[in-house]
């Protein structure tokens, strides 16, 4: 093996290893209620002036939310599970890897597509002023720089 394989073996190690890092830390993030996610719900809730309603159609897609985000979220530790076990095992960026890279991403998009059709549920319930406000927050939570 020629010391330009190594490196190139090397990098794909530790770009898969950051990978997994970054799917954690956004794990750990989505769990813990970051600063958008926070106003959003705040938005929705303290903001929109929802009718009895709103708010129990509301209560009943997060409670769904809920369920569904635990499951997801159990899928996103397992994978990275799989994909710490293979960079033990392979020290390098091989088949293991690369596929357990692979269910780590689908349960990254799992979760997205899940999250995203929460959203889309939950602004479905709010009249058309109401929705102004909320796409704005929305829109605020998805382009704000996450120091904010």
């Amino acid at each position: 093996m020629t010391v330009g394989s190594l490196r190139r073996y090397f990098l794909a190690f530790v770009l898969a290893f950051l990978a997994a890092l970054a799917a954690l830390l956004l794990g750990q993030k989505l769990r813990a209620g970051d600063n958008h996610e926070s106003r959003l719900h705040a938005v929705l809730h303290e903001e929109l002036d929802l009718d009895p309603g709103q708010e129990a159609q509301i209560d009943r897609i997060e409670h769904d939310f809920a369920e569904r985000r635990k499951l997801l979220d159990g899928r996103l530790r397992q994978a990275n599970a799989q994909l710490a076990q293979a960079m033990e095992r392979e020290h390098a960026y091989g088949p293991a890897v690369e596929k357990a890279v692979d269910q780590s991403h689908m349960a990254m998009g799992e979760l997205q597509k899940a999250t995203l059709q929460h959203v889309f549920a939950m602004r479905s319930v709010l009249r058309p002023d109401q929705a102004r406000r909320f796409d704005a927050a929305v829109a605020h939570a998805l382009t704000a720089p996450p120091e904010e």
